[in-house]
């Protein structure tokens, strides 16, 4: 089933839901807007429609047999929706390369803890949330109601984690530019923007960046493999005053050093840069 060709009406099951049929509804209406969702206890007979979490179709995972990936993580409908069509959507805004890359990071970071609770029942605060619209059992509220007041919650989450992945699409290729200059493992950046997806992956140790809060900013670059810092700012810096930075460093224009030691604050580009090869040059290696 193609992307536009998304049929004008789909039914889910009634009764309690939870933030599987909650996000498979969401997505489904910024696939389409404008699509029709019912809720049913049976699939109608002869429906010309998309059943999805009910009927044991191809967007059901109640039969025996439902589909698992490859990381033993099983699928639930919303799961088997962003596998058919999370990548095409996702294309509106990014290259087919990147489109590729973040479908997959978006199925792991954020589908797959929904899919698992509501496979295992094994607790994610966002199922949580979601459920929490469903009527008190003491509640006159319809449950259908509540329903497309949470599928209309969900589609402000869904719609701003995916205006945030075209904006990390919409760098990258500035990110790659910047990353072809790279000089002794430092990238520096023309402007702020995304930067983790290209550069996380590749072989530089430092980024530096205008702030959006003013002066210019160093940070280190983790490691795509293991999210840790290739090389740190050194210890002796953390959490100093500006006066004590520029008294340890001779930079006259640096201003902060974070307590973690992954990012540091100057009022000049090159006190920025300068910072990072001094840190290079402690070789203070995790």
């Amino acid at each position: 089933m193609e992307l536009l060709n998304i049929p004008p009406c789909a039914v889910t099951h009634a009764g309690k839901f939870h933030a599987d049929d909650v996000f498979s509804g969401a997505l489904l209406r910024l696939l389409r807007p404008g699509i029709g969702i019912t809720r049913v206890y049976q699939v109608p007979e002869n429906f010309d429609g998309l059943a999805f979490d009910v009927g044991w179709g191809a967007f059901d995972h109640h039969q025996q047999g439902a589909p698992v990936r490859e990381n033993g993580v099983p699928y639930a409908a919303f799961g088997l929706l962003w596998r058919a069509f999370g990548e095409a959507l996702l294309r509106r805004g990014c290259s087919a390369e990147d489109a590729a890359r973040e479908a997959a990071r978006f199925d792991e970071q954020f589908v797959q803890p929904l899919d698992l609770d509501d496979n295992t029942g094994c607790g994610a605060e966002l199922a949580s949330v979601i459920g929490s619209f469903n009527p008190a059992w003491d509640s006159e509220e319809p449950v259908d109601e509540q329903y497309f007041r949470a599928v209309d919650f969900a589609c402000v989450i869904l719609r701003q984690r995916l205006e945030e992945i075209w904006a990390v699409c919409r760098a990258s290729s500035l990110v790659r530019e910047a990353l072809g200059r790279m000089d002794g493992g430092v990238v520096v950046l023309d402007r702020y923007c995304p930067w983790k997806a290209v550069l996380c992956h590749s072989g530089a140790e430092f980024v530096v960046y205008p702030s959006q809060r003013g002066g210019y900013g160093a940070q280190v670059v983790p490691s795509g493999e293991d999210g840790r810092a290739r090389v740190d700012f050194p210890a002796a810096w953390a959490g100093k005053s500006a006066q004590e930075l520029q008294s340890l460093t001779g930079l006259a224009t640096i201003r902060f050093c974070h307590n973690g030691r992954f990012l540091v604050t100057c009022d000049t580009e090159a006190d920025a840069v300068a910072a990072c090869r001094l840190a290079q040059l402690a070789g203070e290696r995790k």
